[in-house]
This record gives C-alpha cells, sequence and structure tokens, in this order.
C-alpha cells in the first residue's frame, strides 16, 4: 500500500533555531510533535491561558489544513490541553503557528524551551457548496441533539 505524503514546506525563525522542527515521534504516529521556542523557561499558573511560540513557519499544500491537538500525556498527567481543540491552521496562513495552552489543573505548570507541547496533524479538507433550502430530508433522529441517541 503507497501512501502519498503532503510536502509541507517549513521556515524556521530565528527564536526557533537549534530546536527539532515538527517530528513524527513513531512510525504510526499521527501527529507530529510540536516544541516551545521560548528564550527561558516560563509557569503556567491554575487557570492561565498563554500562547506558545514553535519558532516556525509554514506553507501547507492546496486543500491540506494542519490540527493543533493536545499532548494526550500533558492532559493526564498535569491537565494541560490546547484551549482551542483543535485548532485550525488554514492552507494559506503564513505567520508563526502558535499553541495556546491551559492550565486546568491545581499546580502551577513549568515549561522549558524545547519541551514537547502539542501535536499538529495535518490533513485533506473540502469546501462545501452551502444551499439554502426551505425543508430538510427526514431521518430517524430528526431534531434530537444533544444525548438524544442515549447513554448506552
Amino acid at each position: 500500500m503507497s501512501r502519498n505524503n503532503p510536502t509541507v514546506e517549513i521556515k524556521r525563525l530565528p527564536h526557533g533555531e537549534g530546536l527539532d522542527l515538527p517530528f513524527y515521534a513513531t512510525t504510526h504516529a499521527a501527529g507530529a510533535d510540536l516544541r516551545a521556542a521560548i528564550d527561558q523557561d516560563m509557569t503556567i499558573e491554575p487557570g492561565e491561558k498563554v500562547l506558545i511560540p514553535t519558532g516556525f513557519a509554514m506553507a501547507l499544500p492546496d486543500n491540506f489544513e494542519a490540527q493543533v491537538r493536545p499532548r494526550s500525556g500533558l492532559a493526564l498527567k498535569h491537565a494541560i490541553t490546547v484551549l482551542n481543540t483543535p485548532g485550525t491552521i488554514d492552507a494559506d496562513y503564513r505567520g508563526e503557528v502558535g499553541v495556546i495552552l491551559i492550565n486546568h489543573s491545581d499546580a502551577p505548570f513549568h515549561i522549558q524551551r524545547g519541551d514537547r507541547i502539542a501535536q499538529m496533524i495535518i490533513a485533506p479538507f473540502v469546501q462545501a457548496d452551502f444551499q439554502a433550502v426551505s425543508e430538510l430530508s427526514e431521518t430517524g433522529r430528526g431534531t434530537g441533539g444533544f444525548g438524544s441517541s442515549g447513554k448506552n
């Protein structure tokens, strides 16, 4: 089975020198790890949100997006997550990739330069054609919303 992997152009920014570019930690990893490109150690206090720079900008291929997601270990062990999960980076954005982290724990969380802070998924997307109609087709679920399909 062959894969057509898209090419993502990466521009390392001056404050990202010496840090790994996004990378896949294992052969079958879906997410590429992102590192903190900070000049000095920082602390995220309980309830605080911060924008962490990654030290790079990128050019995604047409019809692809990047999704920034939490690292499961940070979420489980420290209650640190990406605030706007998943954060979407559009193919036409050329600025620095940043990660908005929030501390949901009751303890301060310390970050050092080069720490892995999030993961990034590169995924294709489609743009829909939106059409106004007067009625929608019927389904078994109908207008049933949150929790309407039951607990089990």
